[in-house]
């Protein structure tokens, strides 16, 4: 196995009181998707500032293509690109005036800056945008806009802070079939969303709540082993069947989704459709004639089991 191109051991931020990251030991695969899973205030954010090396830890170790940081953050960063969650280009410059700026700062030739723009503004469909103002553009024309200017200098590492929280859900696949073609050439990108659908594209993802990492892995080897059952029941009075079932020991949670109710039942119980067929305490609610089953886990069951939003 080839070095992996992100590192950390026992990774710790503080800001006061408040431990934003606690004991983060972290490892990312070259050439993969990696994904931070969690909802805003869980850590991401600051992980990536001290994995870019704009935030010096409080304590912990942390190793970027070979680089060990802080320390090194300053030779770094002409090899990884970084694209946030607000757009942070110049919204009084168009778009190829931004992508100048960008090329110069990263030290490209007149020759070369001019042969890569071009190909970025034909790659992300924005020659028609060329002499338009950033600030006047759209959703997804800024994520593009903001993508090419992250790779215009053709980084080994790719860090993607919720790139996708201010578009639609078409311009979100679109931007997701843009990364899949960057890891194919080689690129490793480290991405964070509370989408759970596109945490489910990643290669491996951690999930993260209050600054800890409560599970990490491929998405199907968190689905597998995330210790509960998945069971969907349709039936009559749901809100009332709802407020029963989580008055069982192994119930962990149960949600209404549309005429159906989807309940994790922890792995303990080998038959979880005739554990609840057995309770008579549904009996009033559960009726003959309702239809259970045992379904896939998805990773919003995952997130569920391992963190304490739970019921």
């Amino acid at each position: 196995m080839s070095q992996p191109v992100i590192k950390t051991l026992g990774l710790n931020r503080n800001f006061g009181d408040l431990k934003a990251i606690q004991s983060l030991d972290l490892e990312v695969e070259k050439g993969t998707i990696y994904g931070f899973l969690g909802p805003n205030g869980c850590g991401k954010t600051t992980a990536i500032r001290m994995l870019t090396g704009l935030l010096k830890p409080t304590s912990g170790e942390v190793e970027v293509l070979g680089y060990s940081l802080p320390d090194d953050a300053e030779k770094l960063r002409r090899k990884i690109g970084y694209m946030t969650q607000r757009f942070s280009l110049y919204e009084d410059l168009t778009v190829t005036e931004n992508l100048q700026f960008v090329a110069k700062i990263y030290g490209l030739s007149g020759s070369q800056q001019k042969a890569r723009i071009n190909e970025l503004l034909d790659i992300y469909g924005l020659e028609n945008q060329s002499r338009q103002m950033a600030g006047s553009m759209s959703g997804g024309q800024r994520q593009r806009l903001g993508l090419a200017a992250a790779i215009l200098h053709k980084p080994e590492l790719l860090f993607l802070d919720e790139p996708t929280s201010a578009v639609d859900p078409e311009n979100r696949r679109e931007f997701w079939e843009q990364l899949f073609d960057l890891c194919d050439q080689g690129t490793s990108i480290l991405v964070s969303t509370h989408y759970m659908d596109e945490a489910e594209r990643c290669h491996k993802l951690a999930i993260l709540e209050d600054g800890v990492k409560r599970a990490d892995g491929s998405p199907d080897e968190l689905m597998r082993t995330m210790g509960a059952h998945v069971v969907e029941i349709a039936s009559s009075n749901l809100r009332e069947l709802k407020q029963e079932l989580l008055l069982l020991p192994p119930v962990v949670s149960a949600a209404q989704l549309g005429a159906r109710l989807r309940v994790l039942i922890a792995d303990s119980i080998e038959d979880p459709v005739g554990y609840l067929r057995q309770q008579n305490s549904l009996s009033g609610n559960l009726s003959a004639s309702a239809s259970l089953a045992l379904v896939r886990p998805s990773l919003e069951d995952v997130f569920v089991t391992c963190t304490g939003k739970r019921r």
